[in-house]
Order: structure tokens, then C-alpha cells, then sequence
């Protein structure tokens, strides 16, 4: 068998929690408001014609001029300037030390979960035998394919597998090939698959995964068609969603293959398809009759 790679989760963003950009805050700028009152305050200004309203137009400049004199940026004080020049360097040191704990953390917890993977690549205490339709079977663990599937649970549950372990404890996956379920095991212990063993076995994934009732699965896998769509793979996927009863990914996929219909009906492949699904063709054919009436 393969080697099953384990990958680290993608750590969450943690720099959400800090605000600091490096200007003075809000409270800064009260400080500074506060010890000089007198920025703003000046000499009443009337509305006198002559001689005295120059007069104190004059007073006002000279008394701004000389209290911004006063309180310019040389003459700031700590505690009014915007001196936390090292603030931000703490903090993005602090968040750093925070990304590494987090880091290590994951590490500790991934070497701590992949004590299943290990166990299942070296077949330590394995105690069910699981067998595809062509090859030998597979040893796996009874705990764990529980745990991933309520449909495993069920037969796990049943009195033949309540017996003592023996070497003749066996569940036949008759749908799925040698690889299909060495591939459909390698994500139930990891959680994962490679993007080449997901885009090969997608189908038949999905396939067992809705009849063992394993919804993380079934959602990678209808991700995984829902992003790969385009025309040489949409009657493969729309077949398949018709199959399983997904509605989402039917009628996303038939308004794509309407919208594409020249370069999808064309082809032989299309025609095969015609011959096997009759029904399927007919709501095709309507789908687009209404979209041009729509469009009419």
C-alpha cells in the first residue's frame, strides 16, 4: 500500500486581535487636548467695523501663533506625543511567539492523532478485514471505521461482529476496486487525499460515501466535481448526482451543460450517454426549450 501523507492543518489567523498601527491612540489625543487648553481658544472676535475689529482679529492670530508655538511637535511631552514608536514591534513580536505556540501546539496534536495512521500502515492490532471486488482484503480498524460511518457502525454492531476477533471478520465493499477503497481508507484515517487519488476516484468516493454515510467525504467530493466542472466531465457528474438524488449539484451542473450545450451534445461521448440515459436526455432537452423561452 501507499504511504498515506499527513498534512498540518492551515493555522487560523491570529493578528484579528490586535489594533495597535502605530499612531497614538485616542486616549493620546485627549491627553494632548487636555494640557493645552488653549489651542483653541481665542479672543472674542466681533463683528465691529474699523479699526477695533482689526484690532482683535490681530490679537487672535498673535495668540494662535503663540500657542502652537508653545505646544509644537519639539516641545511634546511623553506623555502627549505619539511616542509608542516600539508598540507595534511588541506586538508583532508577541503575535509571532503566539503564531509558534500555536505552531508547536498543532505539531504536538498532529504526531498525537496520526497514532491511528501509523497503526493502520503498520496494521498494529487491526481486527477487520475489509474486501473490495477484485484483490485481497484489507485489514483495518473496527474502532475507527465506527467512529467515521454509522453505517460501519451498524454492522459492527451486529452479534457476527460482536464475536471475538477472528481471522474470518470480514465486510465486502463489492462497489469499489482495490484502489478505490485503499484510497477510500486513507481518508477515513487522515481526513485527507491527494488531489491525483481524489481526481482518479472521485466518483466511485462519492458513491460509498453516501451509501456508508460518511458527509465529510461526500462534501469533498461534491466540492471537488462542483469546482472541476466543465464540459468533457459535465453528463459524468450530472449522472451521478441524478444517481445519488443530489439536487444542489444536478441543477448546477444541468444549467452548466445548458449553457454549453453546443460543445457538449456534439461530441460521441454525448450520444453513449443518450443511449443509457433516455430520461436524463429528455430533462436536458427541456431545460434548454425553457431557458430560450426565458430568454425570449
Amino acid at each position: 500500500m501507499s504511504d498515506f501523507p499527513f498534512e498540518r492543518p492551515s493555522s487560523s489567523p491570529l493578528f484579528g486581535g490586535f489594533s495597535s498601527s502605530g499612531t497614538t491612540s485616542a486616549s493620546g489625543f485627549s491627553s494632548l487636548f487636555s494640557s493645552s487648553p488653549s489651542i483653541f481658544s481665542f479672543p472674542s472676535v466681533g463683528v465691529n467695523s474699523g479699526n477695533h475689529a482689526s484690532s482683535n482679529a490681530a490679537s487672535a492670530t498673535s495668540t494662535f501663533s503663540a500657542t502652537i508655538g508653545q505646544t509644537s511637535p519639539s516641545s511634546w511631552t511623553n506623555s502627549t506625543a505619539p511616542t509608542s514608536k516600539n508598540k507595534p514591534h511588541a506586538n508583532v513580536n508577541k503575535a509571532m511567539s503566539g503564531l509558534k505556540d500555536t505552531e508547536d501546539d498543532l505539531k504536538r496534536k498532529i504526531s498525537f492523532l496520526s497514532g491511528f495512521v501509523v497503526a493502520f500502515k503498520e496494521q498494529t492490532h487491526t481486527d477487520i478485514q475489509l474486501k473490495p471486488n477484485n484483490g485481497p482484503c484489507i485489514p483495518a480498524h473496527k474502532a475507527l471505521l465506527a467512529a467515521r460511518s454509522e453505517i460501519f457502525k451498524n454492522m459492527l454492531d451486529s452479534d457476527g461482529c460482536k464475536a471475538p476477533p477472528s481471522d474470518t471478520d470480514t465486510i465486502t465493499l463489492s462497489e469499489l476496486n482495490t484502489e478505490e477503497l485503499e484510497s477510500l481508507l486513507e481518508f477515513l484515517y487522515t481526513g485527507d487525499l491527494p488531489l491525483d487519488k481524489l481526481e482518479k476516484h472521485v466518483y466511485s468516493l462519492y458513491v460509498a460515501a453516501d451509501k456508508y454515510e460518511i458527509p465529510y467525504l461526500q462534501e469533498s467530493c461534491e466540492r471537488y466535481m462542483l469546482n472541476s466542472l466543465n464540459a468533457s466531465n459535465a453528463i459524468d457528474i450530472l449522472e451521478i448526482a441524478d444517481a445519488q438524488s443530489n439536487k444542489t449539484l444536478k441543477e448546477t451542473t444541468l444549467s452548466f451543460i445548458i449553457r454549453n450545450m453546443k460543445d457538449i451534445v456534439s461530441t460521441t461521448k454525448y450520444e453513449v450517454f443518450a443511449s443509457s440515459n433516455p430520461l436524463l436526455c429528455v430533462q436536458i432537452t427541456r431545460a434548454f426549450v425553457d431557458a430560450k423561452s426565458n430568454l425570449s
